[in-house]
């Protein structure tokens, strides 16, 4: 019986760093952009190291994926392809100074230069549909952190043992890629914070965002990007104004909100989830001929 090879060629970084190019991660981000990156930002290693710059670059990005391990346990999974080759094996401590060593301007022109919209990213009525959130995470308890974010206080769990910071992102729905980010320290509010991403908005796109998002100022500054937006705002005590300036045939009505015009939606829907079914007041649609929509809800129901 004849016997047949199967062979391949795999363009890999040269030299003999050759480990930076670790799996799937050089194919999203390719290691001639993370060399550019260092030359633009001076960060290219002077003297040959076992964790040269464009590593260290890949082993904080593996970090990301794996945050919940420590560095040792990154570096074993980004090198576990590379059996038969000679990799180094670095310490946590050699890791830890690699990582100061290079400093946060190479990650940062590196994220100017990925993040965006994707092309497969969710469009509605040729909009392309997304959405802002924010959440709170914790950071090094470094002494530069320190001086910017605050540890947490009391609570049920006694407050945090690190500095926390704010954190909002702007995604493109569907495919969840991240057009824009800001953070800021946990005394700001979503609200305070969400300006900072609204040059990443432009026509063409709409906007959707949750109740604590629901302020007229906000609005007034989303609109003149000319974005449409989508937001849910409150109900009793704590919700706007929105007086009825026209009843539509649909029964949703004409308003104005942060001195812009909008058009408020008041619509019930139900979430079927395998442990129970869920009511709210939430969005019903977007109309492309009107304003942005504030649609309304009903105080104390909440969907997953």
């Amino acid at each position: 019986m004849d016997q047949s090879v199967i062979s391949r060629a795999v363009t890999v970084a040269g030299g003999r760093f050759a480990p930076g190019h670790l799996g799937e991660l050089t194919q999203q981000v390719p290691f001639e952009m993370v060399d550019a990156v260092l030359e633009q930002t001076c960060r290219v290693q002077r003297r040959a190291r076992d964790l040269p710059a464009r590593v260290v670059v890949y082993l904080l990005l593996g970090g990301c994926l794996f945050a919940e391990l420590g560095y040792s346990q990154v570096w074993g999974r980004l090198t576990a392809g590379l059996e038969g080759l000679p990799v180094a094996a670095p310490t946590a401590s050699a890791m830890t100074q690699a990582r100061r060593r290079l400093g946060p301007g190479p990650l940062r022109e590196l994220f100017a230069l990925l993040r965006g919209p994707a092309p497969a990213g969710a469009r509605w009525r040729g909009l392309l549909v997304c959405a802002i959130d924010g959440t709170i995470m914790t950071v090094a308890g470094s002494e530069a952190n320190l001086a910017v974010y605050s540890k947490q206080r009391g609570g049920a769990n006694g407050g945090s043992s690190y500095p926390m910071l704010r954190l909002l992102a702007l995604v493109s729905c569907g495919t969840r890629t991240v057009i824009d980010a800001v953070f800021r320290p946990v005394s700001a509010g979503e609200t305070t914070c969400a300006p900072g991403l609204l040059s990443s908005l432009h026509a063409g796109m709409v906007l959707l965002a949750d109740r604590n998002f629901g302020a007229g100022f906000l609005a007034a500054q989303i609109a003149a990007t000319e974005a449409g937006f989508l937001i849910r705002v409150r109900t009793g005590n704590c919700s706007p104004k929105l007086p009825v300036l026209q009843r539509l045939p649909d029964g949703s009505w004409l308003s104005r909100f942060g001195g812009i015009p909008v058009r408020v939606i008041d619509a019930e829907i139900t979430v079927t989830t395998r442990r129970r079914a869920r009511h709210g007041r939430l969005p019903a649609g977007y109309h492309p001929d009107r304003p942005g929509p504030l649609p309304r809800r009903r105080p104390g129901r909440s969907l997953p």
